[in-house]
């Protein structure tokens, strides 16, 4: 999945901060932490990026019908 620009309930941008909490989060920081770096108060921001996943690869596997 790529992470959206905005986020969909509130409309803030989000997209331009993907990069830098996925590599924190890898490091071993907690999300709380970085969340609060980032500057992300929002409870629907915080969403956007908790429920994402990297299917890319996954999906990537499967042929086209």
């Amino acid at each position: 999945m790529i992470i959206p620009v905005r986020c969909f309930s509130c409309g803030k941008p989000i997209g331009h901060l993907w990069e830098e909490f996925k590599a924190r989060v890898a490091d071993g920081e907690s999300p709380k932490k970085v969340f609060e770096d980032l500057g992300m108060e929002r409870f629907c921001c915080r969403s956007m990026f908790l429920a994402q996943g990297d299917y890319v690869e996954l999906v990537g596997k499967f042929k086209k019908a």
